[in-house]
């Protein structure tokens, strides 16, 4: 025992401590046994090292925050904006009168329309960062367990099934009314309860897959082991690559037959990715932008290793993580944002800064968690998605399109031919869908290509706003903005008059309206173009992620913390300038690439687009290790 105690002093070998991952409390080894035999360890227990207060950003985001290490993890809560409500036995809630509320479908197809009516503002671009971002704190794990594990939702076999809950298709249903079809598959959200890491008897809570907070999991992974094993190259600073017909790419599984790229069509594609957590391989506009910041790390890497060539692999790797976590972050606060929600509005709400400097709003009383609320409105962004990806070559020439849907789980379509020196040069010249009432006829109706027959991606979501057990729209107005709607009169100057007409003819009470329907016909936030209480939930969860992350890239006092110089050199960075350094064919491009080319936005050289100045991490040391060298014999 003393010789393990000294192995332990001296060789800073430190035990791992277990905690409960839904309360966040330590517990036994006696207890993790107990776990271990119900099969449920993954999910309900967090394995975490000690916390150093001095060191950076883990990859599992434990110990960002200093008194609650297991905050920040994987496998975690979500925390919500306002109090969940359900009827008995945690079933979705009834209407004010106690009745069933209206079916999820015919609510869709009631108050949004359907049709495919591109912007002319903003591009395609912008839709793929803002599902990009989303990813980096989901998963598809609730899609994928009614697309692989639980298709039958709609037999007869799904009946019996209590995590099925498909969605009816009313029978004068405006597609389906003479297609005989009357179900859409669906199942429940896992939760806490359903894997089995507490009790059936309490308020259902979903689980954050993902780490809570912005810090590219999707790139990184969750976890430091499969980092170790699946993404660093350990040479250089570099993420594992390959080089294939000239392109550079994640490294690919060593087998085709991967569950995640299951709709790869073979023999031809074969292209699956080898990403730490596989949230690169979901959807089309994931996989895009997971490929371009995979490269945008080794394009950092090397910059960094050029101005100091005395720094070792890990010092290089860690730094080139920082940039590009903090790239990311400055791309989708400073730059996609303010083009929906307005930059006046956001400089208000105390969400950005017009002066450019540091920031140092850390709470350590704030968890570094996800508002459940913030992904799920996060959805609204189907009614803005463009149902096909339209392919450009390097001169602007249109050359092809594929249906977006079709390309889920299907990553092996990007390595063929010229698809994805095409698929980038369009997703900055193709437009997203009008920002109005519709939504495209494939997120509608196919939503899932070929992995349902029959999928509506909005009757989905709005049953799962009902599964999640969120407030009615009305409390969430009066959370938002202080306002009681006690009547539908009360929706004018919020909602369009024949808009609210629509609401009276479907819902019995103005109480019964369901958040997601509302934020669907609200009019857009003054100063922007996107709905008000989507803009409030949003902005909510932007605060937090700022006051919450001891290592925001703001801070000037957080661990290995930017210079001034440093972070005025990331304030340069742009989706533009990211897609001149790592796209393919990339040599042109407006300077706003999540607007349109154009008048104030026209088209030009990528020399002509500021970039950072690396040199600013110039480290001293460097210089008086290459001075002396010289006189080493």
């Amino acid at each position: 025992m003393l010789l393990i105690y000294f192995i332990s002093v001296f060789c800073g070998v430190r035990a791992a401590i277990y905690y409960d991952s839904y309360s966040g409390s330590t517990i036994t080894a006696e207890r993790v046994k107990q776990h271990d035999k119900a099969n449920t360890t993954f999910w309900c227990v967090n394995e975490i090292e000690p916390c150093d207060p001095n060191e950076g950003r883990r990859v599992d985001g434990s110990c960002n925050n200093l008194q609650y290490p297991s905050r920040g993890a994987s496998h975690t809560p979500f925390a919500r904006a306002l109090p969940p409500v359900f009827s008995a036995n945690f079933e979705p809630k009834k209407a004010a009168d106690g009745s069933d509320l209206p079916l999820a479908r015919f609510l869709r197809t009631s108050l949004v329309s359907v049709g495919r009516i591109p912007s002319q503002m903003f591009t395609a671009l912008a839709i793929h960062d803002f599902v990009f971002m989303s990813a980096d704190i989901v998963s598809l794990h609730d899609t994928v367990n009614y697309i692989v594990w639980k298709p039958y939702c709609c037999a007869e076999r799904g009946k019996t099934d209590y995590m099925c809950v498909p969605n009816q298709i009313p029978p004068d249903d405006p597609v389906h009314r003479f297609s005989g079809q009357r179900c859409l598959n669906m199942t429940r959200p896992e939760t806490f309860q359903t894997i089995g890491c507490i009790k059936n008897n309490t308020s259902p809570e979903r689980i954050v897959s993902s780490t809570p907070l912005l810090d590219l999991s999707v790139i990184y992974g969750n976890a430091l082991q499969s980092l170790l094993r699946r993404g660093r190259l350990f040479e250089g600073g570099m993420l594992k690559f390959e080089e294939e017909n000239g392109r550079i790419w994640p490294p690919k599984y060593p087998t085709n037959g991967h569950l995640i790229c299951l709709s790869n069509q073979r023999p031809q594609e074969t292209r699956c990715h080898l990403m730490p957590e596989d949230g690169g391989n979901t959807l089309g506009g994931i996989n895009l932008m997971s490929i371009w910041f995979w490269r945008h790390h080794n394009f950092i890497a090397k910059n960094l290793a050029a101005v100091n060539p005395c720094w070792t692999d890990d010092k290089l790797f860690e730094t080139a993580r920082d940039i590009n976590i903090a790239v990311a972050l400055q791309i989708y606060y400073y730059e996609l944002l303010p083009v929906f929600f307005g930059y006046d509005n956001m400089v208000k709400d105390g969400v950005i800064t017009p002066t450019g400097g540091f920031r140092d709003v850390y709470d350590p009383n704030v968890m570094p968690q996800v508002s459940l609320e913030y992904p799920f409105v996060l959805r609204w962004v189907h009614t803005i998605q463009n149902g096909l990806i339209k392919m450009y070559d390097k001169d602007g020439y249109y050359m092809k399109q594929v249906p977006v849907v079709n390309l889920t789980l299907r990553t092996g379509y990007f390595a063929l031919d010229d698809n994805l020196d095409l698929m980038t040069q369009g997703s900055f010249r193709q437009g997203s869908d009008n920002v109005d009432y519709t939504a495209d006829f494939d997120i509608t109706e196919i939503g899932l290509g070929p992995q349902q027959y029959l999928s509506d991606l909005m009757t989905s979501d709005l049953a799962k706003n009902r599964l999640f057990g969120f407030q009615p729209y009305v409390k969430y107005r009066e959370f938002c903005f202080g306002n009681k709607v006690k009547s539908f009169d009360d929706l004018h100057g919020s909602i369009d008059p024949e808009r609210i007409e629509i609401l009276k003819d479907v819902y019995k009470s103005v109480e019964d309206i369901d958040l997601l329907a509302a934020i669907w016909v609200e009019k857009p936030l003054r100063g922007g173009y996107a709905p008000p209480t989507f803009y409030c939930l949003v902005i909510d969860q932007l605060r937090r992620n700022m006051v919450s992350d001891r290592h925001w890239y703001e801070r000037p006092n957080r661990p290995n913390a930017f210079t001034a110089a440093q972070l005025a050199e990331i304030r340069k960075a742009t989706i533009a300038r990211l897609l001149c350094d790592v796209g393919d064919t990339v040599t042109r491009i407006q300077p706003r690439a999540f607007l349109k080319a154009g008048y104030n936005n026209q088209m030009c050289n990528c020399n002509e687009i500021n970039g950072i100045n690396y040199a600013a991490w110039k480290d001293a040391t460097c210089e008086v290790e290459s001075f002396w060298s010289k006189f080493v014999y």
